[in-house]
């Protein structure tokens, strides 16, 4: 993949150029986040997103007939796959990502803007004011302790600090870079000068005013979402060589593992390096510790050295969140067997009040995920399993004896669409219930949206990986 290819093309690189010069900044009354009241598109194919009418609430009734609303029960927020990253640390792998599979998303156009992405989004959710907001993992994107400090400093509000290493920008993307695979915002289409400097300077946050509540994600408590922590990878995200090119001899793990990537780093980097600044607030933390922050900083009171927990929200809602992050490394979830009986008796204590179940992957990908998912069909409370981690907007219903509920998932702030999603538990009319949810997007703000811009715009998790879902994955009334 050419640098010219990170983008759809030269011709929609140069019209997005005009629009964004010509865009400026816009207030919040001029853009809402909601994508029922506008969405963003590109409705003419030149590269470059406007504003377009929003997606009403779409019926679904594959499970239970429409009926008329009458009152809101809960709302919720959800935010997943935020991956705030040290964009700067020697322990990434961007050399990589020319690969492909299984590596094909370690670098991203707009990389250097994560914590003002998520930062956008925050502000975006506060407006919805929920009752509670649902972290569905993958906040930080390769275990690093000041990855998780910047992650809590935007949800908690306050100074976020986004540099790492020396003052400044020093990183892949930078001007002096000649690396063909990767772009340089002050040099290559659509040219943004000065965004990489933007992005180190400190900035407040707002911080959620709801309690919020985590899934863990894989790439919260492994190393690029994939291996544990080890002695090698711990060394080389807090010194002072960053891999700028790969020999072509080097034989490349086709994933993360254990054991193969120390193999690989035994003889130290297999390429050409560059001297970065060394950064002690780089150390990775290990899963315990990891586990162990998160639960601090949430309400999520974990189980021992999972982070399994069930909430209310209000009288009529009981959340309960599974950890399937896998331990022992990669990035598919695991359910263990004393989970699913764990799960079994917090059905049982919801009682009469509904049920939603969390976790970061999907259930039904999960290895032993069925195990689960038979439970959750047993019961009648059950209306919903929420989760993230495929980057995807989706809404499947899943049949049972019980009723049956909905199988939701919920796109990245990483990559293009960059919407969080809202969540409204409501009665109807003859007694049953519906949920309505729908896609929000960032706030307004120069740097949020030309994170968008640019995400739209990557060839590799922009527009032609559709993730955006279909027209009934987003805005939808879901009757059960």
């Amino acid at each position: 993949m050419s640098r010219v290819l990170i983008v759809v093309g030269v011709a929609l690189m140069a019209a997005a150029v005009l629009f964004l010069v010509g865009r400026g900044e816009e207030s919040d009354g001029e853009r809402a986040s909601s994508t029922i009241a506008g969405i963003l598109a590109d409705r003419d194919g030149d590269g470059a997103l406007e504003r377009a009418p929003g997606e009403p609430l779409l019926d679904r009734t594959e499970l239970a007939p429409a009926d008329r609303v009458i009152r809101t029960l809960a709302t919720l927020g959800q935010i997943s796959d935020a991956h705030v990253r040290d964009e700067e640390s020697p322990a990434r792998a961007v050399a990589l990502d020319r690969l492909g599979s299984p590596f094909s998303s370690t670098f991203r156009p707009h990389e250097a803007l994560s914590t003002q992405v998520l930062t956008a989004s925050v502000r975006s959710l506060n407006r919805l004011d929920p009752d509670a907001v649902l972290v569905t993992g993958d906040l930080i994107d390769s275990a690093q302790a000041n990855e998780l400090d910047q992650a809590f400093g935007v949800l908690e509000g306050g100074l976020v600090t986004p540099d790492t290493g020396a003052p400044g920008y020093h990183g892949p993307q930078a001007a002096a870079s000649a690396d063909p695979f990767v772009y340089r915002p002050d040099l290559d289409a659509p040219r943004h000068p000065g965004l990489l400097a933007s992005a180190q300077r400190r900035f407040n946050s707002p911080g959620l005013n709801a309690p919020w509540y985590v899934a863990p994600g894989n790439h919260d408590l492994l190393v690029q979402g994939e291996a544990p922590p080890s002695t090698a990878l711990g060394e080389l995200a807090v010194g002072d060589r960053a891999l700028s090119e790969i020999d072509r001899d080097t034989e490349i793990p086709d994933a993360f593992s254990p054991g193969v990537v120390d193999s690989v780093l035994s003889n130290g980097l297999p390429g050409k390096t560059v001297v970065v600044q060394a950064d002690p607030r780089r150390r990775h933390l290990g899963a315990t510790e990891a586990t162990r922050r998160l639960r601090s900083a949430s309400n999520s009171e974990g189980r021992l050295a999972r982070l399994d927990h069930s909430f209310d929200v209000g009288s009529n809602l009981r959340m309960v969140v599974l950890d399937v992050v896998n331990r022992a490394g990669g990035s598919d979830g695991e359910v263990q067997s004393d989970q699913v009986a764990w799960l079994r008796s917090e059905l049982a204590k919801a009682g009469e009040r509904h049920v939603m179940v969390v976790s970061h992957q999907p259930l039904a990908s999960s290895d032993e995920g069925e195990s689960a998912l038979a439970v959750l069909d047993e019961s009648p409370q059950v209306i919903a399993a929420l989760s993230g981690h495929t980057h995807r907007s989706s809404i499947e219903p899943r049949r049972s004896k019980a009723g049956g509920y909905w199988l939701i998932g919920t796109p990245s702030l990483a990559d293009y669409p960059q919407q969080a999603r809202a969540l409204k538990l409501v009665e109807t009319e003859g007694g049953g219930v519906a949920l309505e949810t729908w896609m929000i997007d960032t706030a307004p703000g120069p740097l949020a949206d030309t994170a968008r811009d640019l995400a739209f715009l990557d060839a590799q998790g922009g527009r032609p990986g559709r993730a955006a879902g279909d027209r009934d994955d987003r805005n939808a009334r879901l009757f059960r």
